[in-house]
């Protein structure tokens, strides 16, 4: 699906912004979209967080080619 597909790259995007956060204490959402309080970098994490719930139903998913095999 395609949305399973826009949800693993944000899941993706905020796993590299949390990295570049712990590691270099640098926020990259921040740094492009203006600042955390921003109205885009907002989004963009609201984005994200949704995401990452949309993404644990995927756990809990069944493949029917899996079943098929």
């Amino acid at each position: 699906m395609i949305i399973d597909r826009i949800a693993m790259i944000l899941c993706i995007i905020g796993g590299i912004n949390w990295g570049s956060v712990g590691l270099f204490r640098f926020d990259i959402v921040a740094w492009i979209c203006g600042g955390q309080t921003g109205a885009v970098s907002r989004v963009i994490y609201t984005l994200v967080g949704l995401s990452a719930l949309w993404c644990i139903s995927l756990l809990f998913r069944t493949d029917s080619l899996t079943d098929e095999s």
